[in-house]
């Protein structure tokens, strides 16, 4: 089937309670691991692509193994550029086909964030391609701790309600990408592993209360960091510290049902491919053939992505709603 519209996929997702599963890839072995998963499972999918990605693969290999994943599979399947970091970038993407893109200018100040975003925003719309932003910066659980006068922070790290209705009506971006206590990586936090629900109960009540209707937010940094995967790694010899750590799966799930309608997954899918290799090196040094390690490898990537369907994002069985 033809690549489906990310607003048809937000739209079925806010109805049936459920998270997309927004997937990062970069090489072959990903994009299968992924989309296998997602078939078996009848779960629709978002795979992301970075401009790292992008630099490493070349944009034509990308989108000829996508559009084989495509002409392969019955689910339905977007196309996003995640991280987007400049109007050129995005303006490449959509010309290109893109169902959706990211502009982040979440590093600039608002108001300078709000001007690159509604640029974006007005290319795209011309070209039936959607868009999200980020307000706020993902730098984990140690940050924005104290609340003034029982009310949050203006100019913390973390998303202000406020602000985000003021944002999502002056860009008029799709999809928001908000920071409650994520972020990237596999050393995400230095202390309390958690998420600020409450923040984000109260964005999305903002939004609603502001006649925005129940609109599409977004948690990106959301990988769990599975410690049974680090330890895997460590057993082969990897040498990832003992300060890992991800985003409980248990708080996932509750912004989940809270109202996040897409969860970025990216650094738990690298951990399960290193996991996967390194074991086959480990267990057979004397191995040289790339498909008998990149072959566990995406085995056991897939296995990662099926487990986030079906016990995370809740997304397995709603292909065709």
């Amino acid at each position: 089937m033809p690549l489906t519209h990310t607003r048809d996929l937000f739209a079925k997702a806010l109805k049936g309670k459920y998270a997309l599963g927004a997937f990062n890839v970069n090489n072959m072995e990903l994009i299968q691991a992924i989309i296998e998963a997602c078939e078996e499972e009848k779960a629709p999918v978002m795979l992301q692509i970075s401009k790292g990605a992008r630099q490493y693969a070349h944009p034509v290999y990308l989108k000829k193994l996508i559009e084989a994943a495509v002409s392969l599979s019955t689910i339905p399947i977007a196309v996003h550029l995640d991280h987007g970091d400049s109007f050129e970038l995005c303006k490449q993407c959509i010309d290109e086909g893109f169902t959706s893109v990211m502009i982040d200018a979440s590093h600039e100040p608002f108001d300078k964030n709000v001007e690159i975003c509604r640029e974006v925003v007005e290319y795209a719309h011309k070209h039936n391609c959607v868009v999200e932003g980020e307000l706020g910066h993902l730098v984990g659980a140690q940050f924005d701790e104290g609340e003034e006068g029982g009310n949050y922070s203006v100019g913390g790290h973390y998303t202000h309600p406020v602000e985000a209705v003021d944002f999502v009506r002056k860009t008029g971006v799709d999809s928001l990408a908000i920071a409650i206590g994520n972020s990237h990586g596999a050393y995400k936090f230095k202390g309390d592993q958690r998420l600020d629900i409450e923040r984000l109960k109260n964005i999305k009540k903002a939004l609603m209360d502001a006649d925005l209707g129940d609109y599409p937010l977004v948690l990106h940094g959301a990988s769990s960091v599975p410690a049974h995967i680090v330890d895997e790694i460590n057993k082969y010899g990897g040498k990832m510290g003992a300060d890992t750590a991800g985003v409980a799966e248990s708080d996932i799930e509750e912004a989940r049902r809270t109202g996040v309608t897409k969860v970025n997954i990216d650094t738990d899918l690298r951990l399960a491919m290193t996991a996967a290799i390194r074991k086959v090196f480990a267990e057979k040094p004397a191995e040289f053939d790339p498909r008998k390690y990149l072959g566990p490898a995406r085995v056991a990537t897939k296995e990662l992505v099926r487990h986030k369907l079906r016990n995370v994002l809740c997304s397995a069985g709603h292909a065709f709603d």
